[in-house]
């Protein structure tokens, strides 16, 4: 259904598959742009349900309910990855969806994701697919230690990995992941972590968000800040590499690359981590940063609008709240040069994303950060 995909114009409803604070910060943008929201959750407790106009909780597989919320919608988009392949096809023959379901089935499996890689000529780090316990010892012998053993489905937010270091038993990390399909990557030795998101319109026009530095703590991301310490040249790449991906899966919508910055004989080079089809959270800075934010972009893409300017016009470095941090808030609201945004989930538990602040200071004339 999404060949000759009408626009939808103010008034109009989008369908948001997922209820968490990216549906949520989804719904806001759309309503800035005089637009409803109708969200899908399982989820009863879903964050994004406060801000919608229309709720459906159900389950993913449920078709009568899937069937009644595509009845209430002009388009259907989605917030996070993990939602089944079949449920966005199916919905895929009662309303347009944007981006396209085949972008869900690359970014579910990380073998996929690197095949595509491979196919684009895009760098990555040397990996091996392992289906099998007895496929471990041999795709290590291949690999070297130290490795890192990711479950190809369903990993997120460093879930469904296990590192296997020299002296480590390879037979405990095949079981912290369940036993399920793996792969096994290089473990890199990389200079910094950094994303890139390009919106794509239906008409195959893009826009660039500046690339974001990204930092980790027990691989959930810390803080995004622009701009990156890296060179032009090598921002340039991204955007490339970013493009080629969005052009191979007919992309519509904000789509997120996450790179690697590792040491070469002729300077840094990139190497591609995986890709989210999707707002991310890397980019979260828009939202202060930006004249047109990542989550008004992906609206205007999936609603057949023009693109709007991604250009940022500060500097910003945005800090995840996760857990019993999202308790300074009240510090983080007096804070000048500081804008706290916080998710409506009822429960801080550890390594849960309860919202984030972002602390913007006036964009350079020349950036002498960049290397």
């Amino acid at each position: 259904m999404t060949a000759d995909a009408p626009i939808v114009p103010p008034g109009g409803t989008v369908g948001i598959l997922g209820g968490g604070q990216l549906g949520r910060m989804i719904a806001v943008a759309a309503a800035e742009l005089g637009l409803s929201t109708h969200i899908y959750s399982p989820d009863p407790d879903s964050p994004a349900f406060a801000v919608a106009r229309g709720r459906t909780c159900a389950g993913w597989d449920d078709k009568t309910a899937l069937a009644a919320f595509a009845a209430e919608v002009d388009v259907v988009t989605f917030e996070f990855e993990n939602i089944p392949v079949a449920t966005a096809e199916y919905l895929a023959t009662l309303r347009p969806v944007f981006p396209r379901p085949n972008a869900l089935a690359v970014a579910q499996d990380r073998l996929a994701e690197k095949h595509l890689f491979e196919k684009l000529g895009i760098g990555v780090a040397t990996f091996a697919e392992v289906n099998a316990e007895s496929e471990l010892k041999p795709a290590l012998d291949r690999i070297g230690r130290p490795a890192v053993l990711k479950t190809r489905h369903l990993g997120y937010d460093g879930k469904g990995q296990a590192t296997i270091r020299a002296d480590d038993d390879p037979t405990a990390a095949w079981r912290s992941i369940g036993g399920a399909p793996a792969i096994l990557e290089q473990h890199l030795t990389f200079e910094r972590e950094v994303s890139v998101a390009v919106a794509r319109g239906r008409d195959g026009r893009t826009a660039f968000y500046d690339v974001s530095e990204n930092r980790h703590v027990e691989r959930i991301l810390s803080t995004a800040t622009v701009p990156a310490t890296i060179p032009h040249a090598l921002a340039g790449q991204a955007r490339e590499i970013a493009a080629r991906i969005a052009d191979a899966l007919d992309y519509v919508g904000l789509l997120t690359v996450e790179l690697f910055v590792v040491a070469g004989p002729g300077g840094p080079r990139l190497l591609a981590n995986e890709i989210a089809p999707r707002v991310h959270n890397s980019f979260h800075w828009t939202r202060d940063a930006c004249l047109v934010s990542q989550f008004e972009q992906h609206i205007r893409t999936v609603c057949g609008w023009p693109l709007g300017d991604p250009a940022r016009h500060s500097d910003a470095e945005m800090t995840n709240l996760i857990g019993a941090a999202v308790e300074e808030w009240r510090d983080l609201a007096s804070e000048r040069g500081a804008r706290v945004h916080l998710y409506g989930k009822a429960e801080a538990r550890p390594g849960r994303k309860m919202g984030h602040v972002t602390r913007i200071t006036p964009r350079a004339a020349t950036e002498t950060t960049n290397l």
